[in-house]
């Protein structure tokens, strides 16, 4: 339900500046079909909307794109038409769930397997609920996807009532359409945004003449303190939740009056329900509505989110007489405001495989030990590294310093001051009686230090990661410091694979950029893969921590060293028998196809593993190996072409021991060609990990 006091969606979203792919499904589709594959969406041409439904229907309706077949699955994928759009757009949908379920809108480029997902949700209403997503601008034509998946329970259904490209920013509005572009008000029980305007007041006659028509028929947002009963009462216009990095100009036009009474700030929050300020109202000498001339005052305010944030815009009111704001013609723009103003900071400088070197890494010349640079080759005795499992890393180890002690410190680069950033690492410790000074990470601002992270216990020689979130009050850099006091105390501290984010790291996890459909690290689930039940002798198993057969099998996952990978127990199989897993039906693609996925094939009876292109019912070889080959994950990519649906295959088939078990994890299926990458020939030891 819309929440904004007294206001429902009596009306529908009014045609306005509609691009191509708008739809309010009165008497037809408008071009939107279903997709065959797939369970069929059905018309409805009373209550204009399109539904797909757990149980079968009864009723006389039209369905969209139905062949007569049987349906495969509770599963409904809606395509609209080929459009193209070379200027940014907002897509906003009228929706509902009954019941339980999801819908799930992506975008579909032409030669591209995989679609990028725009939004989900999965939460259930009673009543048609607004959502908007910005479709950024684009030379290649798209196909919005709409995929709706109602829950199991009868009568769990989900429907599409509208939906409506308009040009420009999902951010923009000037409130003249009753979905108000998304804004919505935060219920107080006695200060509210009002749509104000429209030649009548629900409230208040003296309302001033919105600023987009400067005339009392136009609309616009305000706020009155009449009602307000206690001291600071407060009273929010919250913007929907962008989808898209947005860095530039937020743009809009606003009144105040009794300026003595009020507080009027905007805001940007985040999925946290973190807040951050990005203006607030000063003294403008503003007099009271009640007089005859009202002015209304432009605000430019620069805007950085690189990640999902709701704008809002807050009054708090300290009495009755706290007067008045309101708020009309909201609008972005990409670029900032002030030609002075820094473009939004690129943290992946601070990103480093040391594939390459130490990228911007550095350490100071000082007595004590560095970081070296070293590299594994597989074998079954030592760990390589986290990005491949034959590449390079950093490495800290006493027994390499010509000293009793030793103090290891790693610089990264420089980082701007006042942001928050998130902070991930893969380290792996090895040796150590006290763990509290084997590895810790520093926050250096000019002459201060301060320690942001310390490992608090041992990593077991397996590869762990760890988010840290840290703010910047200045200029500052992470430095990496491995502290060894006695030579007898301590071990080995490896270091890879260190990237960094704007904003916490919770916030990173769901991202703007969201999971493509093509990853999966099995940490909730299987991410739409299947058992093949027919053509099998059992199942990839789930599994957290280390196989049961000793001598055999990964003791963590490659992810992140304490979570959930795939895996084929040989104990209760015989000699040649296989398990196979089946991706789910992939689109053909004119261009190649890349596939990469780490492997864990160690134990001395350790079988095959291969993987397969299914399509027209036949498996063609794609990749094969077989025999032991690490006690280290090790990464592997495959290129492939296919014109036409299809499916990937993992299958893995038992050796001749117990000790044979085979696991896969980090799958990931991308378009385009695989990225060539180089492994130098190994330099240095490694023995101190394992």
């Amino acid at each position: 339900m819309l929440p904004f006091y007294l206001l429902t969606l009596a009306a529908t979203i009014q045609a306005h500046d509609l691009l191509p792919g708008s739809c309010n499904f009165e008497s037809n589709t408008c071009g939107y079909t279903s997709d065959p594959d797939f369970t069929s969406w059905t018309l409805h041409k009373e209550g204009r909307f399109v539904s797909v439904e757990a149980a079968a229907s009864d009723d006389q309706e039209d369905q969209i794109g139905a062949d007569g077949g049987p349906q495969r699955e509770t599963s409904g994928v809606l395509l609209s038409p080929a459009l193209e759009q070379s200027e940014w757009s907002c897509l906003r949908l009228v929706y509902q769930i009954s019941g339980s379920g999801s819908l799930e809108v992506l975008q579909s480029t032409e030669g591209k397997s995989f679609d990028r997902p725009l939004w989900s949700s999965q939460a259930p209403s009673d009543s048609w609920v607004i959502s908007s997503m910005d479709l950024q601008n684009t030379t290649e034509p798209y196909t919005v996807v709409i995929e709706g998946k109602p829950g199991p329970s009868t009568g769990s259904s989900v429907a599409v009532f509208e939906i409506h490209i308009t040009p420009g920013y999902c951010l923009d509005c000037n409130f003249e359409e009753s979905h108000l572009c998304g804004y919505s008000n935060q219920w107080n029980a006695n200060v509210n945004w009002y749509v104000g305007g429209g030649g009548s007041q629900i409230l208040h006659n003296n309302i001033p003449n919105d600023h987009t028509y400067n005339n009392k028929t136009g609309h616009l947002m305000y706020v009155d303190s009449i009602y307000a009963k206690t001291f600071k009462e407060v009273a929010k216009l919250v913007s929907s939740m962008t989808t898209v990095p947005m860095s530039g100009c937020l743009s809009f036009q606003y009144q105040r009056s009794e300026e003595r009474g009020n507080l009027f700030s905007v805001f940007t929050r985040d999925r946290l329900g973190q807040y951050q300020e990005l203006w607030r109202a000063g003294s403008e000498n503003q007099n009271d509505w009640s007089g005859t001339l009202e002015e209304w005052i432009p605000v430019q305010v620069e805007m950085k989110a690189p990640y999902s944030v709701q704008v809002v815009f807050e009054v708090s009111f300290n009495s009755a007489r706290g007067g008045r704001v309101a708020v009309d013609d909201i609008s972005f723009s990409p670029e900032f405001c002030s030609t002075d103003t820094e473009p939004t900071f690129d943290p992946s400088i601070a990103n480093c495989d040391f594939e390459s070197g130490f990228c911007r890494y550095s350490q100071e010349q000082m007595i004590g030990s560095s970081w070296k640079r070293v590299s594994v080759k597989p074998n079954i005795f030592r760990n390589g590294d986290h990005t491949t499992g034959a590449g390079y890393f950093l490495l800290a180890h006493s027994w390499l310093s010509p000293l009793s002690g030793y103090v290891s410190r790693l610089i990264g680069p420089t980082l701007p001051g006042n942001m928050k950033y998130c902070l991930r690492f893969y380290f792996s410790l090895r040796g150590f009686n006290q763990t509290d000074q084997a590895l810790a990470v520093y926050l250096q601002q000019g002459s201060s230090q301060e320690r942001i992270w310390t490992q608090g216990e041992k990593s077991r020689g397996i590869w762990i990661t760890t988010d840290v979130t840290f703010q910047t009050s200045k200029p500052a850099k992470v430095v990496f410091v491995s502290t060894c006091k006695s030579f007898w105390d301590c071990g080995s501290v490896a270091l890879d694979d260190i990237s960094l984010s704007l904003g916490d790291c919770e916030l990173t996890e769901g991202s703007l950029l969201p999971t493509l459909t093509g990853h999966c690290d099995f940490e909730a689930g299987l991410c739409g893969y299947t058992q093949d039940k027919q053509s099998d002798s059992g199942d990839w198993v789930l599994r957290r921590g280390p196989t049961p057969t000793s001598y055999t099998g990964p003791r963590a996952d490659h992810s992140t060293g304490f979570g959930y990978y795939l895996h084929m127990e040989a104990s209760p199989m015989l000699s040649g028998q296989s398990v196979r897993l089946l991706s789910r039906p992939l689109r053909g693609s004119r261009g190649p196809q890349c596939l990469s996925f780490y492997y864990h094939m160690y134990g001395s009876g350790t079988g095959q593993l291969s993987v397969h292109l299914h399509k027209d019912g036949e498996d063609a070889l794609l990749w094969k190996l077989s025999g032991e080959q690490s006690v280290a994950w090790l990464r592997a990519t495959v290129e492939y072409r296919s014109n036409i649906q299809h499916q990937i295959v993992f299958e893995a088939t038992r050796g001749s021991s117990v000790r044979s078990d085979i696991a896969i994890d980090d799958i990931n299926l991308e378009s385009g060609p695989c990225p060539v990458t180089k492994i130098e020939a190994p330099v240095g030891s490694s023995n101190e990990i394992e």
